[in-house]
């Protein structure tokens, strides 16, 4: 039998078709999406269509799921008609609706009800700005989905033309990521929608619809046939999750395993097998998607500082990390990167320093060192929050764009100071929505093999992550 995992994503929309045994990957197939921080979620649609066909299709499949970006607000009138362009996860102009929410409630209290302190990534501050900026719109909600909640209930043959509200699911994963949800009792806090709606959650048509959350195993069916897709009557349509869970399913991530993954943006996570909540915001209590619980940390400079650093050297990503190997460890130059502001610490308007600069160690290998450990420095902070809060660290698995670099591994097992495992570069997302669909179709988690490039051993220096702290210490004190 066939499998198939989706990853609808800010830029991209990716299948992956496993067999449901092995997961051997049979196909797969990508599509682009927009760009812009608001997009119409019919391009996700389309997207979708046109990603599974060049995955050749889902005629002989007999379970999906789908994953997708975090937190994106898609609000559906009583109908099932989509009322605004959905607001995507960096979109920020809810900002200022995450402080109001943050002053009104309290970060302490707000963490405790729902493992997180929202920012203006989470659905909630978004409700809360289109409450205020559009209010005739947010007058007209009567459902609120993410991303993937509303790609799953178009594929099950749901919409304008059959707007079953009550037919909207998502997973706890998803759900830990609006602002008004308890990872902790898996329920919804519909006291806090009405707050950040200002009224009721009631609409027109009775009270505002939220998506069932499904367990991990649970699936819905097929209602009616796309006639976009060829889809089997008997298709099992697992859960879903969001991408950072998704991922972590595809990793076969269990309790001891924390996740770095270097993007454009950075992220820490790992599943742990008790919530956090962390009223000074720097973790966000997610839930997984197993069960289990994904405190998350994200960092804004990540890949961009190895870009930016390039550039000024005149060199590729790999000649970056070669003249990096050359320079010795915590003897240069020292980068705090936060070139646009940071999230973790939360220092929007924060700018870069390099400091420590001499005659000896103004050479172009000591300043790519600075940009890898520096980078890395911001992303051992987070996982330290983490461990303050009982978290447990066996190995560090790397992923992302930059993580295939050979520097980056042998620094990152410096900084961090745990072993470091290398998966090959894949589509994790796809592949733990694929392992999610097997999980439906067989009731049992599969046990499918995760290949490795590399493995180093921990070779902590705890040099390097003192005078980061120094220089971070320092830019902080300058900013505040």
């Amino acid at each position: 039998m066939l499998v198939a995992g989706v990853d609808s994503s800010t830029q991209s929309c990716k299948v992956v078709i496993r067999d449901a045994a092995t997961g051997q990957l049979v196909r797969s197939g990508r599509a682009p999406h927009p760009d812009g921080t608001e997009v119409d979620p019919e391009a996700w649609w389309l997207a979708l269509q046109q990603a599974v066909a060049a995955a050749g299709g889902l005629s002989d499949v007999a379970a999906v799921s789908i994953g997708g970006q975090q937190h994106g607000l898609i609000a559906l009138d009583d109908e099932g008609r989509v009322i605004r362009p959905a607001l995507l996860w960096n979109d920020t102009r809810s900002a200022a609706a995450a402080r109001a929410l943050r002053a009104e409630l309290g970060d302490a209290e707000l963490a405790a009800r729902t493992g997180s302190v929202p920012v203006a990534s989470f659905t909630s501050t978004k409700l809360r700005w289109l409450r205020d900026a559009e209010p005739a719109n947010a007058a007209k909600v009567a459902a609120v989905a993410l991303p993937h909640d509303w790609l799953t209930w178009r594929l099950r043959g749901f919409g304008p033309s059959n707007p079953n509200l009550s037919e909207l699911t998502t997973d706890r994963s998803d759900a830990s990521g609006t602002g008004y949800f308890s990872p902790t009792t898996g329920e919804y806090d519909r006291e806090l929608l009405s707050i950040v709606l200002g009224r009721p959650a009631i609409a027109s048509s009775g009270q505002v619809m939220l998506p069932a959350v499904l367990a991990p195993h649970e699936s819905r069916r097929v209602a009616v046939g796309s006639p976009q897709l060829a889809l089997p009557e008997s298709l099992i349509v697992g859960a879903g999750a969001g991408d950072n869970a998704a991922a972590a399913l595809g990793l076969d991530a269990r309790p001891g395993d924390v996740i770095v993954s270097i993007g454009t943006s950075g992220t820490v996570f790992a599943v742990s097998p008790s919530p956090i909540a962390d009223a000074s915001g720097t973790i966000a209590g997610f839930a997984d998607a197993t069960g289990a619980f994904l405190p998350l940390v994200a960092t804004l400079n990540a890949a961009r500082v190895l870009d930016s650093i390039a550039a000024l050297l005149g060199v590729d990503h790999a000649t970056l990390g070669q003249l990096a190997l050359e320079a010795d460890a915590a003897s240069g130059p020292v980068l705090v990167p936060w070139f646009e502001g940071e999230r973790t610490p939360n220092l929007p308007t924060a700018t870069a320093t390099l400091s420590g600069l001499t005659l000896a160690s103004t050479t172009r290998p000591a300043i790519a060192r600075a940009a890898i450990e520096g980078m890395l420095c911001g992303l051992a902070d987070g996982l330290d929050a983490m461990l303050a809060h009982g978290l447990s660290a066996r190995r560090v698995l790397l992923i992302g764009g930059a993580a295939q670099n050979p520097a980056i591994h042998t620094i990152a097992a410096q900084v961090f100071g745990v072993p470091i495992t290398v998966p090959i570069e894949g589509e994790y997302v796809a592949d733990g929505m694929a392992r999610q669909a097997a999980w439906a179709l067989a009731g049992e988690r599969p046990d499918w093999p995760v290949a490795v490039t590399r493995e180093i051993p921990a070779d902590g220096r705890p040099e390097i992550r003192e005078r980061y702290a120094q220089a971070r210490d320092a830019a902080m004190t300058a900013v505040e």
